[in-house]
């Protein structure tokens, strides 16, 4: 099952020990390639590779980078099979398909099974995730959104995007999500910015 629109692909699959402990659904779509992304980085499915990290499933599954190690509401059987351009991440938990929504920390449903999330991607990819295709990212880089989604004054969206590298990405959410955990709904949260 390769879906259309791959713009890089890792070449096939090297962590055999990862790949075996995949539901079969999941190994059949990232096993052929090890890992891929879409139009340039509207989405990343992860693969079974040691290499680069950034598309090790391994990593962002197991040890101190994790996604369970860093956002508490990620559980560790939770697979972290995806991830958009804004690196926000997709979660398989038992069938469904969940949505961390990185700069918050929250999780929350979003497809019954891989193949309604994989059907949502054929038929209107930009819709469906709420990314853009315009904008084109190199393998291993997210968008850094200017002010954060989360807060008021990106209503009218954010001012601007800054292409860094995925592993940043995940970390500064990470930290942002830790932040404003405890933060009431129109709390102020301030910005110190740092080159």
């Amino acid at each position: 099952m390769k879906p259309n629109g791959i713009t890089w692909e890792a070449g096939g699959s090297t962590d055999e020990t990862s790949l075996r402990s995949l539901p079969d659904e999941l190994r059949k779509i990232i096993e052929p390639t090890g890992g891929f992304i879409l139009h340039h980085g509207a989405i990343h499915f992860r693969g079974c590779t040691a290499a680069p990290d950034w598309n090790s499933l391994r990593l962002a599954s197991w040890g101190g980078q994790s996604l369970s190690h860093l956002y508490p509401a990620v559980d560790v059987d939770d697979i972290p099979f995806a991830q958009d351009q804004f690196g926000d991440q997709y979660l398989l938990r038992g069938n469904e398909v969940m949505l961390l929504d990185a700069e918050t920390g929250v999780v929350r449903k979003f497809a019954r099974c891989l193949t309604e999330f994989m059907d949502g991607i054929e038929a209107d990819i930009e819709g469906y995730l709420n990314v853009g295709l315009e904008h084109h990212l190199q393998p291993g880089q997210g968008f850094l959104a200017y002010p954060p989604f989360c807060v008021k004054e990106s209503e009218g969206g954010a001012s601007s995007f800054k292409a860094v590298p995925m592993d940043e990405l995940i970390r500064f959410h990470a930290d942002l999500a830790r932040q404003i955990a405890d933060l009431p709904d129109g709390g102020t949260l301030e910005f110190e910015m740092t080159d």
